[in-house]
């Protein structure tokens, strides 16, 4: 019981000084375009980060998860909304889910 006092306790600091660092040490505007474009994907990055292996791993095979994927990036690609894409991805989960 004693360990996860010390466990939250990191936790805080950790979380803490990721967010107070910044503010502290950087003060001024940046410049350089090179940590400007960085700072901007970081948000994309991250949320790939986290929705990619739920795409694979949700449904009941990968093999599935990584068709609708595939198929989900050619026809957002080519242009159609959001819901478009969301349905004709769930289709391909489910046409290809029959047959395996």
């Amino acid at each position: 019981m004693k360990n996860n006092y010390i466990y939250i306790f990191i936790m805080a600091i950790t979380l803490y000084l990721i967010r107070v660092l910044p503010l502290t040490i950087i003060r001024k505007p940046i410049k350089n375009k090179y940590i400007k474009s960085f700072l901007y994907y970081i948000p994309y990055v991250t949320l790939a980060v986290m929705t990619f292996p739920s795409i694979i791993y949700s449904t009941e095979s990968t093999i599935s998860g990584i068709i609708a994927l595939v198929i989900g990036l050619i026809v957002s690609y080519r242009g159609m909304d959001l819901f478009k894409v969301t349905v004709i991805c769930c289709l391909s989960v489910f046409i290809v889910e029959l047959f395996i």
